[in-house]
């Protein structure tokens, strides 16, 4: 088997699996500190931002320009962007608000609520896991993708898509655990809905190569430029100043930006 695409999956699995990191916190620590969790999730934003506006929208003009000629190069990749926030945007709406897994910034470690109905907590819980795993699908996709052109670009992406990963096994362990009161079922959970990356990227992206051909890597780069601009700015950035205050959440954007910056001038 190619040693790209082991690399790729390996990434993608990882990035998956941040959501047991998600529902440790929430389960195993006593202490959560929310201002870290706003600083990271600006982070992640700023890492996802940059490289997408930096390095794969510009890798995508590139790509269609030598085939389609520098104009209509530019036009496609800027079709493949704008469908790419369309299609993230269409599946985020399609979740009510009060079951959406990003919308977790109300929750904490010490919410209980010990009258709240166990059966919709419950389904709140299932709900997320369901949701988290349709929108870890083009996000599997761009870890996958990235990393199979290149490896350093991926692990960039997978470590950002990680951390972004993080609350959303929070959203799904609180409700599940407040209402079996299981510890296991709310872990293992929040550990499906993330495995659901890893294979939805395959699967993804061996259907996408089908579809397309020599303009295959530059309109999927820039889609998920678009789709990874959409999540930081929708669900990172809000999520980042429920947790914690405004200016933790930007400087750690400036943050992500730098470091990223950074790393493409050394690597």
């Amino acid at each position: 088997m190619d040693s790209k695409l082991i690399y790729a999956f390996i990434l993608t699995l990882l990035a998956g699996l941040s959501t047991s990191i998600g529902s440790a916190v929430v389960l195993f620590s006593k202490r959560f500190s929310s201002k870290f969790l706003a600083a990271s999730l600006g982070f992640s934003a700023g890492v996802m931002i940059f490289i997408s506006l930096v390095e794969l929208f510009n890798d995508s003009r590139t790509r269609l320009g030598e085939i389609y000629g520098d104009r209509m190069g530019f036009l496609y990749a800027l079709i493949a962007f704008f469908g790419g926030i369309a299609v993230i945007a269409i599946i985020d709406n399609m979740v009510p608000s009060y079951e959406n897994p990003h919308e977790v910034g109300e929750l904490s470690i010490t919410d209980t609520n010990h009258d709240a109905n166990n059966k919709q907590l419950m389904r709140v819980g299932v709900i997320s896991s369901l949701v988290i795993a349709i929108h870890n699908f083009p996000e599997g996709i761009a870890t996958f993708v990235s990393a199979m052109n290149d490896p350093g670009l991926g692990l960039s992406i997978a470590v950002a898509i990680g951390i972004h990963n993080i609350p959303e096994g929070i959203a799904v362990a609180i409700p599940i655990y407040y209402a079996t009161k299981s510890k296991r079922k709310a872990f293992t959970n929040a550990t499906l809905s993330g495995l659901a990356e890893p294979v939805g990227a395959v699967i993804g992206y061996f259907l996408l190569s089908f579809l397309f051909h020599d303009n295959f890597m530059g309109i999927i780069f820039a889609a998920v430029a678009g789709i990874m601009v959409y999540i930081s700015l929708d669900e990172l950035l809000p999520t980042a100043e429920k947790y914690g205050e405004h200016h933790t959440a930007i400087l750690g954007v400036i943050a992500g930006m730098f470091v990223m910056g950074i790393s493409l001038v050394l690597f």
